[in-house]
């Protein structure tokens, strides 16, 4: 009898280019075609129908990945940059994780896409309050801010465009938005 951990091993492998194709693909065009995901990620059909069985199953996996993924990202962050640019650069990437959410339109307006987005934000807002308090201990930023107030805040960041001109745009409200995070300079 063979084993099954060498095709446990490549059904995982698979799911994962699955995954990265899609996250591309549909960056690139939301009405991307199943068949040219599963055809770009080097599978059948069959395969990516097997881990998916449908178009919305794959849009919210997608979703659920690149949280879990930019969630997971905070610690390599924070040791690559100064906490405050490990800040803008993590919100810069969230920014455009949504920007491909809103894009994919009503495919994430079911209540499962809803229940997912529920399940998000605690630990998206854990990763924001860890990114804050290295912040804080840096002394760019003062104690005391709310980590959903921040995620509200720079909400703007995706109603951005995905041009260069929304680039400009998003630098310039993020630097506007960090101002009001620093410690204040005026005399008591």
């Amino acid at each position: 009898m063979p084993d099954a951990t060498p095709q446990r091993s490549d059904a995982l492998k698979n799911r994962e280019a699955i995954l990265q194709v899609s996250h591309d693909a549909l960056a690139e065009s939301p009405n991307t075609s199943l068949n040219s995901i599963a055809k770009r990620a080097g599978v059948g059909p069959g395969t990516l129908y097997r881990h998916f069985p449908t178009r919305e199953a794959l849009i919210l996996e997608v979703h659920r990945h690149d949280v879990e993924r930019l969630v997971r990202s905070v610690p390599e962050v924070l040791a690559d940059h100064t906490p405050l640019d490990a800040l803008r650069k993590w919100f810069t990437t969230l920014a455009s994780y949504v920007r491909l959410k809103h894009g994919l339109g009503e495919a994430l307006h079911s209540a499962a896409a809803q229940e997912l987005v529920s399940a998000s934000w605690p630990p998206v807002t854990a990763a924001v309050r860890e990114l804050l308090d290295a912040c804080i201990d840096a002394g760019e930023v003062r104690p005391g801010i709310d980590p959903v107030d921040v995620i509200m805040l720079m909400s703007c960041l995706w109603r951005t465009p995905d041009n260069a001109e929304g680039a400009a745009q998003t630098d310039l409200l993020m630097e506007l938005a960090i101002e009001g995070f620093r410690p204040s300079t005026r005399a008591a």
